[in-house]
């Protein structure tokens, strides 16, 4: 079994990535790291963890660690998956994995020199769903492709939490607003060229707290909206000249819904629905990390995707402050 550590006691590694891990195939969580080593230890014994480390570099140079899952603040994600490739561990980084894209590189480069695996956490691309809708576009279900909508929103009001502080990376861009951004060019294979962006900012926290988006893909446009001050809402949808594709909860479907893909087509609307109610994107996002890390050749989140979507991001952020379309 490959032997999971995971630097710091987040929340979304407490109620997501473990349970995601005691719940694989190939993995377990062997040791969980925290500048508290109490925290760490009560967390550790809450889940029948062995290790508990009053540090996270004691926990990269434990030889029971094959790997890391870091869920640290975004602002930290660069330095510690660096880190972590140095000490020999594959690397599992939550999202988003750098806050400008050229950060991104060193991570290549270290990466290709030490031959480990090093990837960021974006759950859905592991999740059939996602997998259904490429299908559909791929096998032309809805004719060419002409409009993208999509919307991801919660309500976060905590100046405590690090999606409330600028120095910690936070902000609804980083935070949500790369879902619509990397699930359009996953499922469609294109890139942006262009984008513009009205982007409102909290006045203490500093952060965007809400951002309405357009995206010029060339043949067809995509826009969307994210914010950290509305009420909770997710969607998709792929507009086609044939007809379109919806995905009424295409992210965190156990907090927004049942995940599930209507296809609509015909003057009277036939709908045909897949439902995915048994799918754990995060199950399934640790067992494919766990078999490319052993040398699989299985489709993984590459640092390279990454950079192309932080690219993206990078230029909204220039759209906003200019009011003008900005070159992704």
């Amino acid at each position: 079994m490959f032997r999971w550590g995971i630097l710091s006691t987040a929340k979304i590694g407490r109620e997501q990535i473990i349970p995601a891990i005691l719940d694989s195939d190939n993995g377990i969580v062997q040791g969980i790291a925290s500048r508290d080593v109490s925290a760490a230890r009560a967390l550790a014994d809450r889940f029948g963890v062995p290790l508990a480390f009053g540090s996270y570099d004691e926990l990269l140079s434990s030889d029971q660690i094959d790997g890391v899952y870091i869920p640290l603040p975004s602002s930290q994600h660069i330095e510690w998956s660096l880190k972590a490739v140095a000490a020999g561990k594959h690397v599992l980084c939550e999202k988003p994995i750098a806050i400008k894209a050229p950060e991104i590189d060193e991570l290549i480069a270290a990466r290709d020199q030490s031959g480990l695996l090093v990837s960021e956490a974006f759950m859905v691309a592991y999740h059939p769903q996602w997998h259904k809708v490429t299908e559909l576009m791929a096998d032309g279900a809805i004719g060419p492709l002409r409009q993208v909508q999509g919307a991801f929103t919660y309500y976060n009001m905590d100046p405590a939490n690090m999606r409330n502080q600028v120095a910690l990376g936070g902000g609804g861009l980083p935070d949500i607003g790369v879902y619509p951004l990397v699930t359009t060019r996953i499922t469609t294979g294109l890139e942006p060229l262009r984008v513009s962006a009205s982007i409102k900012r909290d006045m203490e926290f500093g952060t965007d707290i809400w951002a309405s988006i357009r995206a010029d893909f060339g043949d067809f446009e995509m826009s969307f909206y994210c914010s950290t001050q509305m009420e909770l809402r997710q969607h998709m949808a792929f507009h086609g000249e044939r007809g379109w594709i919806e995905v009424a909860s295409p992210f965190s479907p156990r907090d927004y819904g049942t995940a599930k893909v209507r296809l609509h087509r015909g003057s009277n609307n036939e709908v045909q629905e897949f439902r995915f109610a048994n799918s754990t994107q995060y199950c399934l996002q640790v067992e494919n990390f766990v078999r490319v890390a052993r040398g699989g050749d299985n489709p993984v989140f590459t640092l390279e995707n990454s950079r192309l979507n932080q690219r993206v991001i990078d230029a909204i952020y220039i759209a906003g402050e200019t009011d003008e379309w900005a070159a992704v």
